[in-house]
């Protein structure tokens, strides 16, 4: 400091009188800061003088050099400086004067943060809070309801709603929901009279000084103001999407809801909107986890309804079964009959997954019951067509079935076939007999289908060979018919072989295969008796 007095400012801000004395110490200049008058104000007001400044009507007063601020609040105000001989009075006014506009244009802006601060204190609070909710709460029903009650309770709302979206049934139900409401909903989504409807569609808000007659969750009382938010969610690419709606319904006091309660409120909203899209993904995603483990299950049951055919006493025999998904339609059985008679059954039903597999098990059921209790083939598959007729005629899907009975004593083999294309005989020199179909498939043929056919078996050297159209299908390679030739050319090279190793050569021929033809149940059966 110079050591000079200074006459107290008159609402000066400190951070300005701070500047001031800096430049007289620095420039050892005398300074003077004058309010200037505005409109009916008459006469200047000095808000600052050095001590030993001198007006300007003295005449030994020394020089001086005037800029005049023109703040962005508060009237204009003067700088005066006087010089010492030895510093450029001019300039240091100059300087002087552009420090204390961004001074005082600083100073406007703290005032200005401080009071928005001040003032959305609650709002600030209410967004972090809803951020520990949304964070903290596993359960997005009761996050929901803790949120909408801290909207309400901050905003002043008497009443408040939020809907969400249900994109499959297309209609928005209500998740939350606070103070006494009128309807629970669902609201369709496109509902042209629902004020909900309409906000949830154009994915704009509505603010009003009356209740709409069909706002949801409302009760119509005279003059009430409402507002109502969209719910978006904007993931990290592509366009946003609205996810539901809030309403905020009358105010304490009878206040209007106002552009700013409606900021906050698409803030808030903004929040709830990646909330409810990550509850949404998660939901789904544990919902894919139960039904892949669910899948899982099913296709271990499925295969374990299947005989161990490499384990089967009366015969030598090995099969496989690979469904297209988890389970599949194709099945086989293998059964002991009395005499030393093998019964050997394999079907294909149409269409492939689910629905499948639950045909393939009622007829697996009833096979294991009729091929015990009739000798005849044709009666067998007469009993399983009357007992599956009204399931394959509700799914709309057929089954195409084969069934032989070996006796070796015999040297016979009696089969019936109901639709099966792909059946035959295959003798140790290498023909070939198809087991041509005797009968449409079940789900088409009549109630007087089913005969059977008896052909002569040489035990030890035939081999019965049954396998579904999704073996053959996938070794095409153009025609129709080069897939069955494919796999009945390896069964035929591998004759002699096991059983099993000839059912092993057919499916690594199918893992080689590049065919673009969709995939389907594939399935073989090779028996030796």
């Amino acid at each position: 400091m110079s050591g000079r007095e200074r006459m107290p400012s008159v609402s000066l801000p400190g951070p300005l009188q701070d500047t001031l004395s800096d430049f007289e110490e620095a420039f050892q200049v005398s300074l003077r800061l004058i309010r200037l008058p505005v409109g009916e104000l008459e006469g200047d007001e000095a808000v600052y003088t050095s001590q030993g400044f001198q007006a300007s009507g003295n005449g030994d007063a020394p020089p001086l050099s005037r800029e005049v601020l023109h703040p962005r609040e508060g009237p204009p105000l003067a700088v005066e400086v006087q010089g010492n001989g030895r510093v450029d009075a001019a300039a240091v006014a100059r300087v002087l004067a552009r420090t204390l506009d961004r001074e005082l244009e600083a100073a406007r802006e703290v005032r200005f943060f401080t009071y928005e601060l001040s003032e959305r204190y609650e709002e600030i609070n209410l967004l972090y809070s809803i951020s520990e909710t949304l964070g903290s709460i596993l359960q997005l029903d009761d996050a929901a309801r803790v949120i909408l009650r801290e909207v309400c309770d901050v905003m002043g709302a008497l009443r408040g709603s939020l809907w969400v979206h249900d994109r499959q049934e297309e209609r928005l139900h209500l998740r939350a929901e606070v103070g006494q409401g009128g309807d629970s909903g669902p609201v369709e989504d496109d509902d042209p009279d629902g004020v909900t409807s309409a906000v949830f569609q154009e994915g704009r808000p509505v603010i009003a000084s009356r209740i709409p007659e069909r706002l949801p969750g409302s009760i119509q009382q005279e003059g009430e103001s409402f507002l109502s938010v969209p719910i978006r969610y904007t993931p990290p690419s592509g366009e946003s999407r609205t996810v539901g709606v809030i309403n905020l319904i009358g105010r304490h006091g009878g206040d209007r809801f106002s552009a700013a309660d409606q900021k906050l409120l698409a803030a808030i909203a903004s929040q709830v909107g990646a909330a409810l899209e990550n509850n949404r993904l998660l939901t789904e995603s544990l919902s894919q986890e139960r039904m892949t483990r669910e899948m899982e299950l099913a296709h271990d049951l499925q295969m374990k309804l299947l005989p161990a055919a490499e384990r089967f006493p009366a015969a030598e025999a090995a099969a496989r079964v690979s469904p297209a998904e988890q389970v599949g339609g194709d099945f086989y059985q293998l059964f002991k009959l009395s005499g030393g008679r093998v019964g050997v059954m394999l079907g294909d039903v149409s269409l492939h997954g689910f629905p499948s597999a639950l045909i393939m098990t009622l007829t697996m059921s009833a096979a294991g019951i009729y091929a015990r209790e009739h000798d005849s083939p044709a009666r067998v598959l007469r009993e399983m067509d009357d007992a599956l007729r009204d399931e394959l005629e509700t799914t709309e899907m057929f089954l195409t079935l084969f069934y032989g009975v070996l006796d070796p004593e015999a040297r016979t083999l009696t089969y019936a076939n109901a639709g099966h294309p792909h059946a035959f005989v295959v003798h140790a020199d290498g023909e070939l007999d198809r087991l041509a179909a005797t009968d449409p498939p079940m789900g088409f043929a009549g109630p007087d289908s089913y005969a059977e056919t008896r052909i002569s078996w040489h035990g030890g050297q035939d081999l019965l060979l049954l396998f579904t159209d999704g073996l053959s299908d996938i070794l095409s390679r153009g025609t129709r018919n080069d897939g069955e030739d494919r796999v009945l050319a390896t069964v035929r090279a591998h004759r002699a072989d096991p059983a099993e190793r000839i059912v092993e050569e057919l499916f690594t021929l199918t893992a080689a295969s590049d065919s673009p033809i969709l995939g389907d149940d594939r399935t073989a059966l090779v028996v030796r008796l």
